[in-house]
Parts: C-alpha cells; structure tokens; sequence
C-alpha cells in the first residue's frame, strides 16, 4: 500500500512540474455558479435591503392589526419591540440554518441541499406577501426566521459546492459570485424598494413576494447541473459520477489529472468519515486554519459595515438632499458594493486572497478614521456632509474589495474535504453571532460614543489586518492539499505522508471508532 502511494505521490509531482494548460470559463460552470448564487447569497442580499423601503408601511400595519384585535392604539415600546424583533429574528434563523448544514448535506449533497433549500424561500415568499392579507404580523416575524434559515444553510453551502467545482486557477473567481450576488440583491432591493415601483402602501408586500422568483429559477436550472465532482468520489466513492461532473465542469474529456488530485487528498483521509464539530476543534492538524477562519469571519461583521447603513440616510440629511431624494441617493451604495465586488472577482487570481483582504480592512480603518473626524466637523463647515458621503462610499468599496466575499472562499480553501462541513458550520456560527452582536450592541455604543463610535471599527479592521498579515499565506492556484499542508509549520506538526496524516485522525477518535485493519506506515516520501 505504501508503495502504492509513493508510485501515485510522485506521478501527482510530476504532473505539478508540467506546466498546466488553464480551461477556460465553461457555460457549465458559469451556470453553476450564476444559478446556484441567484437562488442563494441573491436572496441573502435581497433581504438585508428589502426591508428598509417599506419599514414604515409594516409599522403601520401592525398598529392598524393591533387595534383591531384589541380595540386600543399599540404602545409605542410594543410597536418597536415587534419592529425590531421582524428585522432582527432572520439573524436567528441565519443561526439555526447554518447549525442544521451538516446534517442536511449528509443526506442531500451539495447540489442537493441548495435545491431543498428553495423550499425555506418559497415558504418564506408566501408568509411575508400573505401576511397584510391575513391580517397577521406573525406571518411576518415568521417569515422572517424562515428566510434566515434559508440564507444560514445558502452562506455555507454555496461556497462549499463553488470551491469543489471550480480548477484551482479560477476558484477564487468563482467563488466570489457568492459576494457579488450578495450586493446585487442588496441593490436589487433598494431598486425595487423606489416608490415609482414596489415602494408603496399598496404594494410593499409584493417586494416579499419577489422572493419566490430566484428560487423557483434556480430550481428550473440547477437539476441539470452536475453535483460536486469531489463529493462524488470523496464521499459517495462514485469516480464515474465524478468524471462526467468534471467533463462538464472543464469542459474536456481527460480529466485524469483532476481525479488524481481529489485521490491523493483521499488517500489522505481513507476509511474517514465527515470530521464533527468537535474533533475539527479538537484536531491539532487544522488548528489555525480554524483560528484564521474563525477570526476572519468575526472582522467580516465586526468591521462595521452593518453600522454604517444606520448612519446613511442621517449623513445625506446633513447634507441638505430633500428626504423625497434619499432613496435614489442611496442607490448609490448598493451600486458602489456590486461594482467594488465584480472588481474583486476580476482581479483576485491575478492579486491573490491575501493582499484583498489586508488592502480591504486596512481601507476601511482609514476611511471610518476620516468619518469619525468628517462628523465632528459636519455642524461647522457646509460642505463636511459630502466628505462624509464619499468616506462611507469608500468604506462600502473597501469592504466588497474581499472582506465582503473572500472569507466564504477562504473557509472552503484552508479545509480538506472530510473537515469541511465542520469548518463551515463552526464560520457560519460565528458570522451569525457576530452579525447579531453588531445589531444589539451598536446602538448603545453609539450613544456613549457619539461620533466616536466609528473608531471600534478602526481597531477591529486594524487587528484583523494585523493577523492576516503575520498569519495567512497565499492560496491562489494551490491544491487544497497544497494550503493544508502550507498550515503544518505553524500548526507545529510535521508534513504527513497520506498514510501518517489517517493514523493522526484516527489516533484522535475513540478507541471503538477506529479502524480495526489500520496499520502503522512509514513515510513514502
């Protein structure tokens, strides 16, 4: 068997040696990744915005449905807390997706879990546009938490079947469709959200029904894509299935050397099941690649991005636009977020993960600097309004230049297949949570703070760039082997052969869990 695998690790190296010729872009794998993001991270931007054009047309819904169940005008703490509640339950649900990912995509697979999750949609679609209509705010809140559970399982189950599809010399392009998607619905929202279109008394809950239509596009054109090729053979050990995913994929029949490369990273992991929860944070071998994911996704909402949309509409009043004019304006972020996102997309293989993100954080801890001075300055000079604009349009850009979508690429690259379901849950419980505690905190750091509040942020982007810096090495063009074994220095353990790497695994398993058959290999190295 050692023999075997040394014969198969130097044919892997040789193959490395021979220059690669690159595939391009097939329309396989640019549908994948298009549909698969539509009805996924699409939705997950849709609803961060939708929410905001018809904000005073719910409110009034419910005190209208309030009074006519109990006679008597709602309170004006009632009618805030079932306001905050609508807007802040779907981070919840967010939660309970992303805690449910690796139960579902045991069952379902990668493909298959994206497309049982455009049941939560359609369902979500139905309660939020019925709910006027039934005169019940309940529907709302739970239409709601239903369509957070479909953007928790969508986060983590979209860029883990976009990084196992896509050839390592564009996943990171690939990978950012998740992002780019994300700020399009964020746009598509504010868009749709203008009163000249959805955002009037009489027709806000047709912004709820929307929903349903980049889920059911997604159902109609995603059954005929192929799975992932790597869970195919990784996990179902059906290599057919995974050849003919791979030809459609690359488009070329010879897709030896991709098999090979998905084996040797198998072999690696022979006789393993899915790695949980808690022997991923138990394993020494993956230690700071969790650190590094764990960190990354807590900079991606605690850099203050979500702060800034509270202070928008404030700014643009300072700055003398009529209130009738502040929906076009603001237009204008969501427009900034999807270009600075494509951008990303189109350079990231050519500038690499690593540099995005430092640029990224480092931007926005000069731009919230800048802010912070712009507003203590806004009440004296005329013009300071405008400044404080263009600091929170290049916040906006310096974010969706890669903190907004590389870290859901960086979670599917620092992880091998059989951690990777683990990976993704453990990031998703930390966007989530962080998410929230951006929501509940912020305003009572806002109004100890003041204008100072901005500075938080200034410290998060600043440590988080820090860490990336000293921390995180390039994983553009690299293997998923390649990037695991690049962690072992650091992780101070030695870089295994395949067979040394399955005794460390099983080694940490309990002694009923462990292969009876295994036995002890030498380096083939």
């Amino acid at each position: 068997m050692d023999k075997q695998d040394s014969q198969a690790d130097h044919k892997m190296n040789d193959s490395q040696k021979t220059p690669e010729k690159k595939q391009p872009l097939t329309t396989c794998l640019f549908s994948a990744a298009f549909f698969g993001a539509l009805g996924s991270s699409f939705l997950y931007g849709y609803n961060l915005s939708v929410v905001n054009a018809p904000a005073s047309y719910i409110k009034d819904f419910y005190n209208k449905t309030w009074m006519e169940r109990y006679g008597e005008p709602i309170l004006p703490e009632t009618s805030t807390l079932l306001w905050s509640v609508t807007v802040s339950i779907f981070a919840i649900g967010g939660l309970l997706g992303t805690l449910s990912v690796s139960l579902i995509i045991k069952v379902a697979g990668r493909k298959g879990t994206l497309l049982l999750n455009n049941c939560f949609a359609v369902t979500a679609a139905l309660l939020l546009s019925l709910g006027e209509m039934s005169r019940s705010f309940e529907m709302l809140i739970i239409g709601r938490i239903v369509m957070g559970v479909n953007s928790g399982i969508s986060l983590s189950v979209l860029p883990m079947y976009l990084g196992e599809i896509s050839p390592k010399h564009i996943r990171g392009s690939i990978g950012q469709f998740n992002s780019i998607l994300i700020c399009l619905g964020v746009f598509t929202g504010q868009v749709l959200g203008l009163p000249e279109l959805l955002g009037q008394e009489s027709r806000w809950n047709y912004l709820f029904s929307f929903l349903a239509f980049p889920a059911v596009l997604q159902l109609c054109v995603l059954p005929f894509l192929p799975e992932s090729p790597r869970y195919l053979l990784m996990e179902k050990k059906d290599e057919a299935g995974a050849e003919r995913a791979f030809q459609k994929f690359l488009g070329k029949t010879d897709v030896s050397q991709e098999l090979e490369e998905v084996h040797a990273e198998a072999r690696a992991q022979d006789n393993l099941n899915t790695v949980s929860v808690l022997q991923l944070l138990r394993s020494p071998a993956v230690r700071w690649q969790l650190i590094t994911i764990i960190i990354t996704m807590a900079c991606y909402q605690l850099c203050g991005l979500n702060a800034i949309w509270y202070y928008t509409n404030g700014i643009l009043r300072e700055a003398g636009f009529a209130e009738h004019l502040l929906p076009y304006v603001t237009l204008s972020t969501g427009a900034t977020e999807t270009l600075a996102a494509i951008f990303s997309g189109l350079v990231i293989e050519q500038i690499g993960r690593r540099p995005l993100l430092i640029f990224g954080f480092s931007s926005m801890a000069v731009f919230f600097s800048l802010l912070t001075i712009f507003l203590n300055f806004q009440d004296s000079v005329s013009w300071m309004p405008y400044l404080s604009y263009i600091c929170i349009l290049a916040v906006i850009a310096g974010f969706c230049s890669g903190p907004g979508g590389i870290p859901f690429i960086l979670t599917g690259e620092l992880f091998e297949q059989s951690y990777r379901p683990a990976a993704f849950m453990i990031a998703g419980t930390v966007n989530w949570l962080s998410n929230f505690a951006v929501g509940l905190l912020f305003p009572f750091i806002q109004e100890k703070l003041q204008s100072f509040a901005f500075l938080v942020f200034v410290v998060v982007c600043i440590l988080g760039s820090i860490y990336l810096c000293v921390v995180l090495p390039e994983t553009k063009n690299k293997t998923f082997k390649d990037i695991s074994q690049s962690f072992a220095k650091i992780n101070k353990v030695p870089e295994f052969s395949p067979g040394q790497e399955m005794e460390l695994v099983l080694s940490m398993k309990p002694e009923s869990e462990k292969a009876p058959d295994v036995k002890k290999t030498e380096s083939s190295f």
